[in-house]
């Protein structure tokens, strides 16, 4: 390939060292993608959870989970997603870093069920104002992500474990999640701040 959308001089380096880049180069021609195509979609939109990666400003590296009701991850474009910010520890280590370094990292990964993993690279924008606020059950704010590359992954290495049941913190139409017990504790709860008010269903 002549230019790589995945690969840099570092994976490059590695690539070389154990003869892996004929395959590296391969797997991007053949799986790497800049819109979602309707499997993609159909995985993000039944998800529980996904994992994301963010930076600060000066590089330093950030990995988050993220989780709601399946559906809370929408596919809003082509090579666009969305989801909801939900009331958290105040902390905005993830979005905090996307304000000052908008390249971001998502893992989707099934360990239920079909073993299953797709990674999508791209670029991260926060809005108080986005129109999906106003019929997003408790979403604070919303995130968009414009994909980079969006690429599966082998998911031989993923164990086999079971899906209980949804967290009961995942907000849902017509209810207010409980608070978690942390923010009750003696050290924390004169500081907790009051619920932003959202969208209820």
């Amino acid at each position: 390939m002549s230019e790589s959308i995945l690969y840099h001089e570092g994976n490059r380096r590695l690539q070389d060292q154990f003869d892996s880049r004929p395959i590296a180069d391969r797997l991007e021609t053949v799986t790497t993608r800049t819109a979602f195509t309707t499997a993609d979609t159909a995985f993000i939109e039944s998800m529980p959870y996904f994992f994301l990666a963010t930076a600060d400003a000066d590089g330093r590296p950030d990995c988050s989970f993220k989780g709601g009701q399946p559906g809370f991850v929408r596919v809003a474009g082509p090579g666009e997603l969305a989801f909801p910010d939900y009331d958290g520890n105040g902390m905005f280590k993830s979005l905090g870093n996307v304000l000052v370094n908008a390249n971001v990292g998502i893992l989707f990964i099934a360990m239920h069920g079909k073993p299953r993993r797709l990674r999508v690279n791209g670029t991260a924008t926060v809005s108080r104002d986005d129109p999906l606020l106003a019929r997003t059950v408790g979403a604070q704010l919303i995130v968009r992500i414009q994909a980079r590359a969006i690429f599966p992954n082998c998911p031989r290495y993923i164990p086999t474990m079971e899906l209980i049941e949804p967290s009961v913190y995942a907000p849902q139409a017509g209810s207010d999640p409980p608070e978690p017990g942390w923010k009750s504790a003696d050290e924390f709860r004169d500081w907790v701040p009051q619920r932003q008010p959202t969208f209820k269903g």
